[in-house]
């Protein structure tokens, strides 16, 4: 029977205790919540998924374990050393290993059965604090990875893409070249994590738990990799479910309540670790996940920021300097130059905010304004051949420097996708 948000009781029904406890330097603040008279029971800490959370995020869980005769620990994400720029699973972890430590001191907590529950995010943190210490003595995992970061978020990316109905270059772009340089720029923090040797040092009993309709992990690859790495292991896949275990129809609106049976499959877990391993057979996926792989030396991020600033000086450089010879495919040139490369600035920065859903209709598997974008790459790289008939003939500094723009515009054009199918 599926447990409901609304169904849940209210905190009354549980004993909650304000905690604090301190990594780095940084004090962070927690409730655990626990049925009221309860003795010797097991503990769970649970660890954020990515981005802003407090403790409230979790609340509705904790008080169903509580339910379940199990101690929880819900707290405050850290702010300090975490945001788009700047973040680390280490220091994540270690936030959850003092979290278990203070929980295990609770007097109604049994120290020995104390664990950590992780989700999205956390499913890479959880198994890294477990692995740094034998106080932590179970980990619950969910929508975990079995994969890099950049490897899942490409993967997220392009579902979301391909369900508005795009395809094609504009695609290949958002997955692969936009999230390396993202990588490479420092915007996208601990891109390249690999959690498999984690894994592979786990001696705790692990439950793994997935929706099959997840559409931001890749869950068929994540469980094979946790079932090829694990050494004890419980993982179990709910059909109807997304990426936060929530009910779904389509893995990406959210339904009233949880999976039938997963917070009853976590009580029931907790209180009886298993001695065997057990798995469920992978969900299927639409297609496989693709590595994205660090920058070549060929294309730092100082390059592509050097290329788009020339783009942009070639560019004005011919309608500011009025002097010598005019030619019609350098007016054009100027022109559609310029306004292709402000143009990819804006639709790249609105691809990145609202993951494509701004950019208006798709025509053939292309946003409107991407494939307004490639026609005015096609009409820059005319426009370039007419201007180098030109300058041959003139030889002048403004036609060469507004001609330089033209021929570098098209291997930047080229990367980024713009001359791409």
């Amino acid at each position: 029977m599926a447990l409901a948000v609304t169904a849940l009781a209210p905190p009354a029904s549980a004993a909650d205790g304000e905690v604090t406890f301190t990594n780095g330097g940084v004090t962070l603040h927690g409730t655990v919540v626990a049925p009221p008279g309860g003795t010797k029971l097991p503990g769970l800490v649970m660890v954020h998924g990515s981005g802003a959370h407090s403790r409230e995020d979790y609340r509705d869980q904790a008080e169903a374990f509580a339910r379940q005769g199990i101690a929880t620990l819900i707290y405050d994400k850290r702010t300090e050393g975490y945001s788009q720029f700047e973040r680390s699973y280490s220091t994540l972890a270690d936030d959850a290993l003092a979290a278990v430590a203070a929980l295990r001191k609770r007097p109604e907590v049994d120290p020995a059965r104390v664990g950590v529950w992780g989700l999205s995010e956390g499913g890479w943190v959880a198994p890294l604090a477990a692995s740094r210490s034998a106080d932590v003595a179970f980990v619950v995992t969910l929508g975990a990875n079995g994969v890099e970061p950049s490897r899942q978020q490409a993967w997220a990316v392009e579902n979301q893409l391909r369900r508005l109905g795009m395809d094609g270059s504009l695609v290949r772009m958002a997955t692969s070249t936009m999230l390396r340089q993202l990588a490479a720029g420092g915007v996208f923090p601990e891109a390249h994590y690999d959690p498999v040797p984690v894994l592979k040092s786990l001696r705790q009993p692990v439950l793994g738990l997935w929706g099959a309709k997840d559409v931001l992990t890749p869950p068929g690859e994540a469980v094979e990799i946790f079932r090829s790495s694990l050494a004890r292991y419980t993982l179990r896949v709910f059909p109807d479910a997304q990426h936060q275990l929530r009910r779904t129809s389509d893995g990406f609106d959210k339904l009233p309540g949880y999976a039938p049976g997963y917070l009853e499959l976590v009580g029931t877990w907790v209180h009886d670790l298993p001695a065997t391993s057990t798995a469920d057979a992978p969900p299927p996926q639409d297609r496989p996940s693709a590595a994205v792989t660090p920058l070549r030396w060929y294309e730092p991020v100082w390059l592509q920021l050097a290329a788009l600033v020339f783009l942009l000086a070639a560019f004005a450089w011919y309608p500011l300097f009025r002097r010598g010879p005019a030619a019609r495919s350098a007016r054009w040139l100027a022109t559609t130059g310029l306004v292709t490369v402000l143009g990819f600035l804006a639709v790249d920065v609105v691809l990145q905010v609202t993951m494509g859903k701004a950019l208006g209709p798709v025509v053939a598997g292309r946003p409107l304004p991407w494939l307004a974008l490639q026609l005015l790459s096609l009409g820059t790289v005319a426009a370039t051949i007419g201007t180098a008939v030109a300058w041959w003939r003139h030889r002048t500094p403004r036609l060469g420097v507004l001609l330089a723009g033209g021929v570098v515009f098209v291997p930047w054009a080229v990367y980024w996708g713009l001359l791409g199918v």
